[in-house]
């Protein structure tokens, strides 16, 4: 890029930046910043980056600081917004590689906050493969309401009790402006910090300098140690291809179980996976959360938020914990020149906390997940447990074509206990871009019927959601798959002990139904059109592009 007669006219540019000869000796490290100026959760990126930068100078780089989107899944969530939020991941991936791959930068640091700038960040940093770490801007600070912490989950919960005619709008409101009190991140384990945790554990981030909240003053000083420790992290050649292998993914989704986190948390690992080349399937989470105990008392379906996890002792404290009960690979390199293992013995645990249960007191054996097939999903399904849903539910479908007939439907007190509720055409191709569907699943909670009925869809949840609801179910609608066959009043059966989501109609009469079925129009231009042409089933990680010479991400 710099050296040679013939890149004199490259040189001239960055003279013009007012760079001299002695900076163009030293290595050129790129910021990829996903701030973004309407959104809590990035807002503040722009400050950590300028003391990350601060930090690379110092230690003997040349930062440059590049941005790219970020879509905020809280406010488009139940608009048609939404269905550029999964888009955004692959959008983000594509943009850190064309920025990386063009300037040649000798290392990257990922700045990264809502939901899908974290593995849209990870994918991108896997194509370039130089030395890099990602820093997550942290969670938000809980809010306060009538003496109790609450979080947007709260809010989204507060509508459909008004709905219901169950909490006046006033109350409403007082929530609505008490429950986001500043920058970061959703502050449960929703998606966000749920994927934060993902990158500690993956080793591509500095084990607990994304737990640090947002608004938190030690947030700034952890910006700094990251721009120093890059310039480590470098001068170590350390790249992402060397940190990421299938002990890498089977640590981070250990993490994912032992914390119920999000849903979300199977399609960004499935997509991960796809771009390091590395092998794994749907079935792969169920094994693992069949394994790991539940360890966490964390929001949604817990008492504590993300901050209060950070003060029990954080991410290494769960490490901790996994490795005494024998659920990590110990020996997994990280970023920080430690391995897993080494971090965990070191970790401090606050005492008296309440957020992770000892190694031997577990809240429930296994973890999170669940993965389900049946004849309604023959490539599978995601259902997040807590241990509080029923095991068993058979009821009558109540269908509908896309989420705003389906929380009409709910606004109009038109779900009774016993439904199963049925949402279809929302996958990443018939959405397109796989919508959540927090909306409808918090208003159920919200009217009293998050124990009462069941729900599923070819979209995705929010990390918020809770109660006994099947998402990615797949194939999805829009390609035919059979929850495109379902019809109101059919009978569908949740059986988690059989691992099943079926529809109780006969094969011969599915046949004839399918014989009937016409795909819904597809869009025809613009980004949508470009993502529903190009994506694959949400079993495979709902990614898009061409992996020539990838391991496939086996689905059976």
């Amino acid at each position: 890029m710099l050296d040679g007669t013939e890149r004199a006219a490259a040189r001239s540019y960055f003279y013009a930046l007012g760079l001299h000869d002695a900076d163009l000796k030293r290595p050129i490290i790129g910021i990829a910043n996903t701030w973004i100026e309407s959104m809590p959760c990035n807002v503040h990126l722009r400050v950590l980056a300028e003391h990350v930068k601060q930090s690379i100078r110092a230690a003997g780089g040349v930062p440059f600081e590049f941005n790219t989107i970020a879509i905020s899944d809280g406010i488009t969530m139940g608009t048609a917004g939404m269905k550029a939020s999964l888009v955004s991941r692959e959008v983000i991936a594509d943009s850190v590689e064309l920025v990386g791959g063009a300037y040649h930068f000798d290392a990257i640091v990922g700045l990264v906050g809502c939901d899908k700038t974290i593995p849209g960040m990870v994918m991108g940093l896997i194509r370039l493969d130089v030395p890099s770490l990602v820093l997550y801007g942290g969670s938000i600070m809980p809010g306060r309401y009538k003496g109790k912490d609450i979080t947007v989950q709260d809010v989204f919960e507060a509508v459909g009790s008004v709905e219901a005619g169950r909490m006046p709008r006033e109350e409403l409101a007082a929530i609505e402006h008490a429950a986001c009190p500043g920058a970061g991140a959703c502050g449960g384990q929703y998606t966000a910090n749920t994927m934060a945790g993902v990158l500690d554990f993956l080793g591509i981030a500095p084990f607990g300098e994304g737990g640090v909240p947002a608004t938190d003053p030690d947030k700034l000083a952890a910006a700094g140690r990251c721009g120093t420790l890059i310039m480590d992290v470098l001068k170590r050649g350390l790249r992402p291809s060397q940190i990421l292998s299938r002990e890498a993914l089977e640590n981070a989704i250990t993490s994912v179980v032992a914390t119920g986190g999000s849903t979300n948390g199977v399609l960004h690992l499935l997509a991960i996976a796809r771009e390091a080349g590395l092998e794994l399937e749907m079935e792969d989470f169920h094994r693992i959360s069949q394994r790991t105990p539940l360890l966490t008392d964390l929001k949604p379906s817990g008492r504590f938020t993300a901050v209060d996890m950070h003060t029990a002792g954080g991410t290494a404290l769960l490490a901790q914990r996994l490795l005494e009960l024998g659920k990590l690979h110990g020996d997994a390199p990280t970023v920080t020149g430690k391995t897993i293992a080494e971090i965990a013995r070191a970790a401090k645990e606050t005492p008296g906390q309440e957020v992770v249960r000892p190694a031997g007191q577990p809240f429930r054996p296994t973890g999170g997940y669940e993965i389900l097939r049946g004849n309604l999903a023959p490539e599978g399904c995601v259902v997040k447990v807590s241990g509080k849903e029923k095991r068993f539910h058979q009821g009558p479908a109540r269908v509908f074509d896309g989420e705003e007939a389906a929380m009409a439907a709910v606004a109009a007190n038109q779900i009774k206990a016993g439904d199963v509720v049925v949402i279809r055409y929302e996958g990443p191709k018939g959405g397109p871009g796989m919508r959540e569907m927090l909306g409808v699943t918090a208003a159920l909670v919200g009217a009293g019927l998050g124990h009462e009925i069941a729900l599923l869809t070819d979209g995705r949840f929010s990390g918020a959601t809770r109660g006994l609801m099947a998402g990615h179910v797949a194939p999805e609608a829009a390609v035919g798959g059979p929850i495109a066959l379902v019809r109101e009043g059919d009978q569908v059966s949740f059986d988690l002990d059989a691992r099943e989501l079926r529809l109780e109609v006969a094969a011969a009469e599915l046949d004839q139904r399918r014989t009937r079925w016409m795909p819904p129009p597809a869009p025809t231009h613009g980004a949508l059109a470009k993502y529903a042409a190009l994506v694959r089933s949400a079993s495979q990680g709902a990614t898009t592009g061409v992996h020539v010479g990838a391991a496939p991400v086996v689905v059976s």
